[in-house]
């Protein structure tokens, strides 16, 4: 199996593939193909952030006194 990259773009649902990648694919026809969608997702980053803040602030609540309740 090889792996070809290319960065595009959905458009109505759809992938568009582009000119140069569709001639690496012209010898390929009725052959099963594999596909992996990567999407941008700007929003992570700040989710992360986000969920890092929360815990932190948790932890800062957490004295050594506290750890008679944990049980491990």
């Amino acid at each position: 199996m090889r792996a070809i990259e290319f960065q595009t773009r959905l458009k109505d649902n759809q992938i568009l593939i582009p000119d140069k990648i569709q001639s690496q694919l012209k010898g390929a026809s009725d052959k099963d193909i594999r596909v992996m969608i990567l999407i941008d997702d700007t929003d992570t980053d700040e989710e992360q952030m986000f969920s890092n803040m929360n815990r932190e602030q948790f932890l800062k609540g957490y004295a050594a006194s506290d750890s008679i309740y944990d049980t491990y």
